[in-house]
C-alpha cells in the first residue's frame, strides 16, 4: 500500500465555524464534534480535524482538484464574499493564477491560515522516483 496522508490537525480559535466554512467551500461533509476535534471529511482518505487552540502559527494547506471542482469551489468562494488572490502573499486581487497550464488561487480564513486550490501541481514536476528506502536520484 502506498503511504497516504490520513488526517491533519488545524488549530483554530473557532473550530466549528472554520470546519463548517471549509466543508461548505469544498462541498464535503463535516461533523460538529468527534472527541476534541471538528472533522471535515475531504475524501475517503483524508480528514481535516479542526482543534480549539488559543495560540498557534498560521499554516498553508493546498488541495489539488479537477477543473470542474475548481470552478465550483471558486463559485462558492465568490458567493460567500471571500477575498482571494493569485499568489501566496500580497493583495487580494480576485485573480486566478494560470501557471503551468492550470489554475490556482489562495484565500485566508479568519485564523489567518492560507488555503490553496490548484488543478496542476507545481510541487512535483521533477520529483525523484520513490523507493522503499527513500528517493532515488534520476
Amino acid at each position: 500500500m502506498a503511504i497516504q496522508l490520513d488526517h491533519l490537525i488545524v488549530p483554530s480559535r473557532d473550530p466549528i465555524a472554520r470546519a463548517k466554512s471549509l466543508a461548505g467551500l469544498l462541498d464535503v461533509p463535516w461533523q460538529e464534534s468527534q472527541g476534541p476535534f471538528t472533522p471535515v471529511y475531504v475524501n475517503e482518505a483524508l480528514t481535516i480535524d479542526f482543534a480549539d487552540r488559543d495560540q498557534f502559527e498560521h499554516h498553508h494547506y493546498c488541495f489539488r482538484v479537477s477543473d470542474a471542482q475548481f470552478d465550483a469551489i471558486l463559485g462558492r468562494i465568490e458567493a460567500a464574499g471571500i477575498a482571494y488572490r493569485s499568489t501566496p502573499r500580497g493583495a487580494d486581487d480576485r485573480t486566478i493564477n494560470r501557471r503551468l497550464g492550470g489554475k490556482n488561487l489562495y484565500w485566508e480564513d479568519a485564523d489567518r491560515h492560507l488555503w490553496e486550490i490548484l488543478t496542476v501541481s507545481y510541487a512535483r514536476p521533477q520529483s525523484p522516483q520513490l523507493t522503499a528506502t527513500g528517493p532515488t536520484p534520476r
